[in-house]
């Protein structure tokens, strides 16, 4: 049976996930390509951009402005699934914004250890976010991570 939640499988997909935000918020391009498979099989969905491949997650990220990414986490929620799998849900808020931010993760263990598979990014603007909140779901994130 598949376990869900073992508490060092968690621990280990954390330290990647805020391993990976820091380099976000520094716009540390070697770091958050080093956080991504490097294969044809991954993929990124961008606010404006649906990236297929490494190769081109990793030129978007090097031709990307290099902008103040600042922003608060909230609901984060790491689930993992046996030993070599994870998803890591969070929403956040850029300082100044109104509007909030989604990004989904799925991490696979590989040879190189915790990586990114697929990433999703979009954004929710503030009059909509509370009306689709459906009841049942406003638990505590399971990782504990905010």
């Amino acid at each position: 049976m598949l376990e869900i939640n073992i508490p060092e499988v968690v621990a280990e997909v954390t330290a990647a996930f805020m391993h990976y935000e820091r380099a976000l918020l520094a716009n540390d391009v070697v770091a958050l390509d080093a956080m991504f498979w490097n294969d044809p099989n991954t993929l990124r969905f961008g606010i404006a951009e649906n990236l297929y491949g490494y190769e081109a997650i990793s030129s978007f990220r090097s031709t990307r402005p290099d902008i103040d990414l600042t922003r608060h986490l909230k609901n984060t929620a790491i689930v993992t699934y046996g030993w070599d799998f994870a998803t890591a849900n969070t929403e956040f808020q850029r300082i100044g914004s109104n509007v909030t931010g989604r990004q989904s993760h799925v991490w696979i263990r590989t040879a190189d250890g915790w990586r990114i598979a697929a990433a999703h990014v979009s954004l929710m603007p503030a009059a909509s976010r509370e009306a689709t909140r459906v009841a049942g779901n406003a638990a505590a994130p399971a990782s504990g991570v905010s």
